[in-house]
């Protein structure tokens, strides 16, 4: 793949194409070709938050309150999703070089600066609930936890390909394994939290879970989009034809680590359910790139926990959710037309 030129007089400062255009690289824009990316950029932008303000001391309570099977599922969920969001930091720069359309570029710069965030905000729950002689293995689970160890291998393995070999098989593959990871994997762990919270457990975390959330579903508009467009600039590779074995693929990795964290121990999740919202959380990804789904599993067997997450207000302040007390931060436009 062509990465972007830095300096180029002769460009177009209207980039026609996303992927290995001609642009001068200037952000012009009041001149753009891809509406839709600047309007994802100005929600992403209006979507700040710190997670500093949201108070965790009823966590720290809550915490010894939980049995033994949820601290686990607490404790590795954090780790792992500390693990996907270091990653992203790391891999989304590769995925920007080709990018030509300045209005995208800043839509990928803007995600780097929210996936350091919410990097940073897990860190802020380990450290701040969890006791500190547990802590360190929160940060080493990816290397030590077997099921965990290999997911994160296929992870990393397709976007270290294309880092090694920047070839276009190879960034489109990194491309939809993005889109994999902001459309699915996320979305089971994000559940956990809500569903303590359904029983007035752990607030604070569910209240930064839930800005994550709505963050995270930005990323999946994002990558959708490119997908789309990948798709349309290149509609002869032969990676459109493994998309859905690789969604599969993801799918077994997804349930296999749900299952072995939470098993069905773990009140309000089990098994059956957890399997059936990853396949419906994935065919929701596949129908949207205009591919069939896997299971066409009809709806979302957690949809009673969507109220934790509040996605759908349009106040201009977040309310603690279990009080009426106002945080200090501001929040933004919601994602449109986005499932859980």
């Amino acid at each position: 793949m062509k990465n972007t030129i830095l300096f180029n007089p002769n460009g177009q400062d209207k980039a026609k194409q996303i992927f290995e255009g001609n642009s001068t690289g200037m952000c012009q824009l009041n001149n753009i070709a891809y509406p839709w990316a600047s309007r994802l950029w100005d929600q992403m932008r209006s979507q700040f938050w710190q997670h500093q303000k949201i108070d965790l001391t009823p966590d720290v309570v809550d915490y010894n309150n939980l049995t033994k099977s949820e601290r686990n599922a607490y404790n590795k969920t954090l780790g792992f999703l500390v693990f996907l969001d270091s990653i992203q930091i790391n891999n989304i720069p590769y995925l920007k070089s080709p990018i030509t359309a300045p209005e995208v570029g800043l839509c990928l710069a803007e995600q780097t600066a929210q996936e350091a965030l919410h990097s940073a905000s897990y860190q802020y729950i380990i450290e701040t609930v969890i006791p500190k002689e547990d802590r360190d293995a929160m940060y080493e689970l990816w290397r030590e936890d077997l099921i965990l160890q290999e997911r994160c291998k296929l992870i990393a393995g397709v976007y270290q390909n294309y880092i090694d070999d920047p070839s276009l098989d190879n960034y489109l593959k990194s491309l939809v394994s993005d889109y994999i990871l902001e459309g699915i994997y996320f979305y089971a762990s994000f559940n956990y939290f809500y569903t303590l919270a359904s029983r007035s457990l752990m607030p604070g975390t569910a209240d930064i879970i839930k800005l994550i959330h709505r963050d995270e579903l930005s990323h999946v508009r994002l990558y959708q989009e490119l997908v789309i467009e990948a798709k349309q600039q290149y509609p002869e590779n032969p990676i459109w034809q493994q998309v859905q074995d690789m969604f599969s693929q993801a799918i077994a990795h997804e349930i296999d680590w749900n299952f072995s964290i939470c098993e069905d121990d773990i009140l309000g999740i089990t098994a059956r359910s957890t399997s059936d919202y990853v396949y419906y959380l994935a065919d929701l990804r596949l129908r949207a790139i205009g591919l069939t789904g896997i299971a066409n599993v009809p709806k979302n067997p957690y949809a009673h926990l969507e109220r934790f997450s509040d996605l759908s207000s349009g106040a201009t302040t977040k309310t603690n959710f279990f009080e009426s007390t106002v945080t200090s931060y501001q929040t933004s436009s919601t994602v449109e037309n986005w499932d859980f």
